[in-house]
C-alpha cells in the first residue's frame, strides 16, 4: 500500500520506548505524564543536511493529538489514520483501565508507532512538511503548526455539524458511506464487547484448572504407586492455568487492531461530513443566486411574486423612480454575475473534493480489507493454537495416568 514517493521509503520510523515523567501543566500544577521516544533513520546518509537531523526525540500524547488535528483540518478529503485510545476501552475485568498502567502504555506505544507509519506511508500526508518537523525537530514544530493557520480553518469548519441537517440534495455515495461508517463502528464495538466477555470467562476456566493441579498434588501425597503420575499431571494443569496470562496478552494485540478500525470509522464519517459542508456551501450560493435573479425580474417587470418588506414599502410610499430602478438593476446585475462565478467556483470545489476524497476512500477500503482479513485470520490461528495446547495438556495428563 506504500506510494513510491512516500516518506517511509526514505526513512525508518519507530516509537521505541515510553517513559513516565513529572512536571507542571498549563495551570502550574504538578502532574505525571508519559512521553514516547521517536527514532528516525534516513536511508540516504550521504546528504549532509539529513545527517544533521537528530535521530531521536520525545513526544507527549497531546503532541500526537495536535499533529493529527492539523492533518485532519489541512487534508479534509483524506481518511486520516486515527490515534490509539487515550484511555482503555472494552477491557475485561483483569485488565487495568488506568492510562498509566505499564501494559496499557506499551500498547499505546505500539499504536502511536503504527499511526506514524500509516501517515508516513500515505502518498499525500507523508509529504507534509510539518509532519517531517514533528519527526525531526524537538522544538519549533508547534510554532509551524500555529503559523499554518489551521486553527482558524478548524473553527470555520464547526458549521459542518449543522450542514448535515440542512443539505437538501446530499450525494448518494457519501450518504451510503456515512451509513457504512456508522454500521462498521457499531459492529466492531459489539465484537470487542463479545471478545471482552469471552476473555473474562476464559480466564476463569483456565485458572480453575489450577485447582486440578492442587488436588492432584494433595492426592499424590497419600498414594505410593500413583503418586508420581498424579504429581506430574498436577504440574501440567498448573502450567495450563498459568498460560492464560500470555494468551490474553496476545489477544489484546488483535483487539487493538480492531479498535484502530473502530476509530477509522469516525475518520471516514468525518470526510463525509466535510463533503456535506461543501455541498451545503454550493446549495447556499445557488439559492442566493436564484434570489437575486428573482429580485431582478420583479424589479424589471414591477411584479412581486412573494410577500416581502420591499413590496409593502412600495405600496405604502409609492414606486421607485426610473433612475432608482436603473441603479438597483445595475447593482443586481453585478451581484448576479458575482453569484454565477461563486456558484461555478463552489461547484468546482465540490467536484474536486469528491474526486480526491473518493480516490483516498478507495485506497482506504483496500487497506481495510487487507488489514482486517489478516487480523481475523491471525486471531483464528491463535484460537486454534490455544485449543491444541489444551488438548496437549490433557494428552500429557493421560500419559501420566497411564504410567501409574
Amino acid at each position: 500500500m506504500e506510494d513510491a514517493s512516500c516518506l517511509l521509503k526514505k526513512m525508518e520510523i519507530s516509537v521505541s520506548e515510553a517513559e513516565k515523567r513529572t512536571g507542571k501543566n498549563a495551570v502550574n500544577m504538578q502532574e505525571i505524564y508519559t512521553v514516547y521516544l521517536i527514532e528516525t533513520k534516513t536511508h540516504d546518509s550521504q546528504n549532509e543536511e539529513e545527517n544533521s537531523v537528530p535521530d531521536s526525540l520525545w513526544r507527549r500524547y497531546s503532541e500526537f493529538e495536535l499533529l493529527r488535528n492539523y492533518l485532519v483540518v489541512t487534508y479534509p478529503c483524506i481518511v486520516v489514520p486515527p490515534l490509539p485510545e487515550k484511555r482503555a476501552e472494552f477491557v475485561w475485568h483483569k485488565l487495568s483501565a488506568d492510562n498509566m498502567d505499564p501494559d496499557f502504555v506499551e500498547r499505546r506505544r505500539i499504536g502511536l508507532e503504527n499511526f506514524l507509519l500509516r501517515v508516513a506511508s500515505h502518498p499525500t500526508l507523508s509529504c507534509d512538511p510539518i509532519f517531517y518537523l514533528f519527526l525531526t525537530q524537538e522544538n519549533g514544530w508547534k510554532e509551524a503548526v500555529n503559523e499554518s493557520g489551521f486553527q482558524a480553518k478548524a473553527d470555520s469548519r464547526l458549521k459542518a455539524l449543522n450542514a448535515t441537517f440542512r443539505v437538501k440534495n446530499p450525494d448518494k455515495r457519501f450518504t451510503e458511506l456515512k451509513h457504512y461508517g456508522d454500521e462498521l463502528q457499531s459492529i466492531i464495538s459489539h465484537l470487542l464487547r463479545v471478545r471482552a466477555r469471552v476473555a473474562d470467562r476464559l480466564y476463569g476456566v483456565y485458572k480453575v484448572h489450577g485447582n486440578y493441579g492442587r488436588v492432584f498434588s494433595e492426592w499424590s501425597a497419600i498414594e505410593k504407586e500413583m503418586g508420581d503420575g498424579l504429581q506430574s499431571a498436577g504440574h501440567h494443569m498448573d502450567v495450563y492455568a498459568a498460560s492464560i496470562d500470555d494468551i490474553l496478552e496476545e489477544e489484546e494485540h488483535y483487539a487493538d487492531q480492531l479498535k484502530e478500525y473502530l476509530f477509522f470509522a469516525e475518520a471516514l464519517r468525518s470526510v463525509c461530513r466535510k463533503h456535506e459542508l461543501h455541498q451545503y456551501d454550493l446549495e447556499m450560493a445557488a439559492l442566493e443566486l436564484t434570489s437575486k435573479k428573482q429580485q431582478k425580474e420583479e424589479l424589471a417587470t414591477g411584479t412581486v411574486r412573494t410577500f416581502s418588506l420591499k413590496g409593502m414599502t412600495s405600496k405604502l410610499f409609492g414606486q421607485e423612480t426610473p433612475e432608482q430602478r436603473e441603479v438597483k438593476l445595475n447593482m443586481l446585475e453585478e451581484q448576479i454575475t458575482d453569484g454565477e462565478e461563486l456558484v461555478k467556483a463552489k461547484n468546482l470545489e465540490c467536484e474536486d473534493f469528491m474526486k480526491d476524497a473518493w480516490a483516498d476512500i478507495e485506497r482506504f477500503k483496500e487497506q481495510k480489507n487487507n488489514d482486517l482479513k489478516e487480523a481475523l485470520i491471525s486471531y483464528a490461528v491463535m484460537q486454534i493454537s490455544m485449543c491444541k495446547k489444551g488438548i496437549q495438556v490433557w494428552t500429557n495428563a493421560k500419559e501420566c495416568f497411564s504410567k501409574m
